[in-house]
């Protein structure tokens, strides 16, 4: 588990960096109409570190049923930044105390009868939490661009970091 804990923590500092750039007056604002306004896209972005103990501890997440780690939004950033700042909290205390074994349990995500997705736990995690958060990561980058707001750095220096 300890590679999963340095991978959380890396992914984290780019995640807070970006989270960080959203202006608080910006936060209804989306490019399209069928797009994410920030707020949802960025409450997203926050509360995808609670896969983590989600999977850990269950064998399933179900669509059909309530999911209550997943829909949060804000209206700042200071609320946004407090609630990812607990869930990455809560979400390494669970991965730190996590056996190897059970990466390799099975786990499914279904819409009632419809299963959407069966694989292990630990490529649920890679893919739903580490992948997922970079994904949407670059989504709010593109938001941040076409506001004028500079594009934080994730793996490699941005152009505004660059000073082009």
């Amino acid at each position: 588990m300890d590679v999963l804990v340095k991978e959380l923590e890396w992914e984290a500092g780019k995640t807070r960096k970006a989270l960080s750039h959203i202006p608080d007056d910006k936060f209804d604002w989306k490019p399209h109409e069928k797009s994410r306004n920030i707020s949802s896209l960025s409450g997203h972005i926050a509360e995808l570190p609670g896969w983590i103990p989600f999977v850990l501890r269950h064998d399933e997440l179900d669509f059909a049923k309530p999911v209550t780690f997943l829909g949060h939004q804000f209206t700042n950033k200071k609320d946004l930044l407090e609630f990812f700042e607990k869930t990455l909290k809560d979400s390494k205390a669970v991965l730190e105390k996590a056996k190897d074994e059970e990466l390799s349990k099975s786990w499914i995500i279904r819409n009632g009868a419809t299963i959407l997705v069966k694989a292990t736990k630990g490529e649920i995690l890679r893919r739903m939490c580490f992948n997922h958060i970079a994904h949407h990561r670059a989504q709010l980058g593109v938001y941040l661009r076409l506001l004028d707001v500079p594009v934080p750095q994730t793996y490699g220096p941005s152009a505004d970091e660059m000073g082009f």
